[in-house]
């Protein structure tokens, strides 16, 4: 796995988290009418490295209720108190939602082993914060929809399942265990959450470097590929919609579950550059046969400097063959 090792160590020891302009996601192009600068062929230029660092849970903590967004006093303490984790070097807590979740005293996120094959604090990346809740915008509680029965069922097998065969081969590990694939786009914040997009006339792609997944999205208004193909990423097709980049995917692989979706899932993405420094991404899933309604999420990309790294997977995987190792000792026990 790779570590992200930044030149500028000294601000992330300094510094845990960074309250960007807007904090409730207003944008400067709202407020000033800044638009998006051209490509040569005239599209709103998305081109960069962008990243995702934010530690706003993907939903609201339940502790929080109805409540969409922070007061600058609430906002000003979850600041201070996320910052004593940051000088306590508790890295564990600082990955993901952990971070937020620690921060307002959940008792359900104090369990974290955070010695035993964990990072300390001084390899992660800074966080940024906004007054926002949860990365869900939609539905309005900012909460998961109820899953379906059938996805409920889905899931009881899988687990039964697990529960019998938890390592008889490499095939009844996760594909993440297997360095086979992370899913794309990836929600996750904290660790290799850092995207790289290129634009042509009837192309744009996207790497990103968890998993060195690379997506190459025709803007040519083509059709999707056949039903009967499917692929882990799925099949996306793109088009613009003004200062909006929107990309439609479909024709995923049932071994994909991306989000615990099935292969019905149908995600759109909307990239809208809204400011010098920031792309508003919102991701939408609708897959009816997984949950009860689509839901939305909303992710401020922030530009920045810094390269993407090779993501070694495969390479520095220790886990497979101890996971396997262990197994089999049980095994003979």
């Amino acid at each position: 796995m790779n570590i992200r090792f930044l030149a500028g160590v000294l601000a992330v020891l300094v510094s845990a988290v960074m309250v960007p302009p807007g904090a409730a996601g207003q944008s400067e192009a709202q407020d000033t009418g800044w638009t998006a600068p051209r490509t040569a062929d005239g599209q709103p230029d998305l081109q960069g490295i962008w990243t995702n660092n934010s530690a706003t849970p993907m939903q609201r903590p339940e502790i929080l209720g109805n409540q969409a967004t922070l007061t600058a006093e609430e906002l000003a303490q979850l600041q201070a108190t996320i910052t004593e984790f940051r000088d306590a070097e508790q890295a564990g807590d600082l990955l993901g939602d952990r971070l937020f979740q620690q921060a307002l005293g959940n008792a359900t996120y104090q369990d974290f082993d955070t010695v035993t094959g964990n990072y300390n604090a001084f390899w992660l990346v800074e966080r940024e914060l906004d007054s926002r809740t949860s990365l869900i915008v939609d539905p309005p509680n900012g909460r998961f929809p109820p899953l379906t029965p059938a996805a409920r069922q889905r899931a009881a097998e899988r687990q039964a399942y697990t529960a019998a065969h938890p390592s008889d081969g490499p095939e009844d590990r996760t594909l993440g265990d297997r360095c086979l694939h992370f899913g794309a786009p990836r929600l996750g914040a904290g660790y290799n959450s850092y995207f790289q997009i290129l634009q042509t006339p009837d192309h744009v792609a996207i790497l990103q470097e968890m998993g060195h997944e690379a997506r190459v999205i025709p803007l040519d208004g083509r059709a999707h590929v056949d039903d009967g193909i499917r692929l882990w990423n799925g099949n996306a097709r793109g088009h613009w919609e003004g200062e909006t980049l929107v990309v439609e995917t479909t024709n995923y692989s049932p071994q994909a579950r991306y989000q615990q979706s099935s292969e019905n899932l149908r995600m759109v993405e909307r990239f809208t550059r809204v400011a010098p420094d920031t792309i508003q991404h919102e991701i939408t899933l609708d897959d009816p046969t997984t949950w009860t309604q689509p839901w939305t999420v909303m992710i401020l990309l922030k530009q920045s400097q810094d390269a993407l790294f090779e993501y070694a997977c495969h390479e520095g995987n220790y886990a497979m063959p101890g996971i396997l190792a262990g197994a089999r000792a049980e095994e003979a026990r």
